[in-house]
């Protein structure tokens, strides 16, 4: 009995070592097809992202584009190209905000061409010099402008010379497909303008940081068909709100901001057939809504039985989505 036991003892053990080994190799098979099935899936499961991110940001090769990354006294910006190359209006939000606004959108970072600059208070330039010298981009306006660039202490670092393209008002300036000119507005900055952007025949212009329309600024809307206007307070609440006197005077001057009302007045009095889109920018935050700005056009617009095939009031934070200009 006793000499037969450790037959058994090793029968046992080659048995169970031959059990370990099949359990194992299956083991090894499955963990081998789990491997397999699971590469497959995150195959699959990339390629259904990348064509969701396809069907978000739709073909828009060779058509004017237009998108706002930020429309306030906290910072401004405007991208204007097409889908696939285009150039910055303002620099005053943060580079990160336009590397990821720009990611998101499928347009090639490298493929910003430069940056035109409206005038050199901080909302509009506080990140032109890192854009400028860290990503090697030309900055676009006036010697006035520049030099006020320079002369605002928290403007880091400054743009050197070879970063610099100097144009007069009266330029035009082409970027490919795109044929850039400012012209003046009336705001308390050195030499501040706004811009009409020439497209495929079709024109957008943007006038931000203005206290009154001028006949430049008139002139130029007269020509658009594409239209990003500022209505930057409600007289109401900016007679009643927080501000100081000398603050208020400044906004309702003629080199501060315009009103809702002032805009709706004039946009009712001047539009014309060939102005398609109205983009609302520049809202403030403490003296007026996006409600009330949208209402006081709207309604000024209606009464004159006219009709935007697109009316927007730009958020003031937060990036707007690519708007196809068509």
């Amino acid at each position: 009995m006793c000499s037969a036991q450790p037959q058994i003892q090793q029968l046992n053990d080659y048995t169970l070592k031959q059990f370990n080994n099949r359990t194992l190799k299956k083991r090894y098979n499955v963990y081998t097809v789990s491997t397999i099935i699971f590469c497959t899936f995150v195959v699959l499961f990339r390629g259904k992202r990348i064509s969701r991110k396809r069907e978000i940001m739709p073909a828009t090769d060779n058509k004017f584009c237009f998108l706002s990354l930020g429309s306030s006294s906290s910072g401004n910006c405007y991208f204007v190209g097409t889908s696939d190359y285009g150039f910055l209006i303002d620099a005053g939000v943060s580079v990160r905000t336009v590397k990821k606004v720009c990611k998101d959108n499928g347009i090639d970072f490298s493929h910003i061409y430069g940056i035109f600059i409206t005038h050199a208070h901080t909302d509009h330039v506080k990140y032109v010099g890192v854009l400028a010298e860290k990503y090697n981009l030309p900055i676009y306006t006036t010697q006035a402008v520049f030099d006020g660039i320079n002369g605002n202490v928290r403007i880091t670092p400054k743009i050197s010379s070879h970063n610099r393209r100097v144009f007069c008002k009266s330029d035009k300036i082409t970027i490919r497909d795109f044929v850039v000119q400012s012209f003046p507005v009336s705001h308390d900055a050195s030499d501040a303008m706004g811009y009409s952007v020439l497209f495929n025949n079709q024109t957008l212009v943007i006038a931000t940081d203005l206290g009154y329309i001028s006949r430049d600024v008139s002139d130029n809307i007269a020509r658009a068909n594409y239209l990003v206007i500022e209505a930057n307070y409600d007289e109401e609440m900016l007679k009643n709100g927080n501000y100081n006197y000398t603050l208020k005077q400044r906004v309702r001057s003629h080199t501060g901001h315009l009103s809702n009302e002032h805009t709706a007045r004039f946009l009712a009095d001047n539009w014309h057939d060939s102005l398609t889109h109205l983009f609302l920018c520049h809202v403030s935050g403490e003296n007026n809504t996006p409600e009330l700005a949208y209402s006081t056009v709207g309604d000024a617009l209606k009464e004159k039985n006219i009709s935007p095939k697109l009316f927007v009031v730009l958020d003031r934070l937060a990036p707007s989505p690519m708007f196809v200009l068509e």
